[in-house]
């Protein structure tokens, strides 16, 4: 699964014991656009080292569920998206301009084609 987007928070790493996170948000550029908050885990942590906000990217994700079962013993779910590659997405290219074309037909041509 993939997210494409332009990168809008950065959070500082978490760590939780011997666990560390660190969470983003991504704003997708659909026709109605979405806050995402991706998480990255352990020594996935350094690889928004090179990205600032604003910079577009395409993060490759996972989709995690956890079952907690409260004091009550009620069960309550938790979903995570959780990235494991994030690669830099450059602008669109804009395809260089076509030579004019001449609509004189009496303009001599030189090639040498029968027809």
């Amino acid at each position: 699964m993939e997210v494409q987007g332009k990168l809008k928070v950065i959070n500082d790493s978490e760590t939780f014991g011997t666990f560390t996170k660190k969470g983003f948000v991504v704003t997708t550029s659909d026709q109605y656009p979405q806050d995402i908050l991706i998480e990255l885990h352990q020594d996935k942590c350094n690889l928004l080292d090179t990205y600032k906000v604003g910079d577009d990217i395409k993060a490759s994700l996972n989709l995690r569920g956890k079952e907690w079962i409260n004091k009550e013993g009620k069960a309550l779910y938790f979903n995570t998206i959780v990235a494991w590659r994030i690669e830099r997405v450059e602008g669109s290219v804009t395809a260089p301009p076509l030579a004019p074309v001449s609509n004189d037909l009496n303009e001599e041509t030189t090639d040498d084609l029968p027809f």
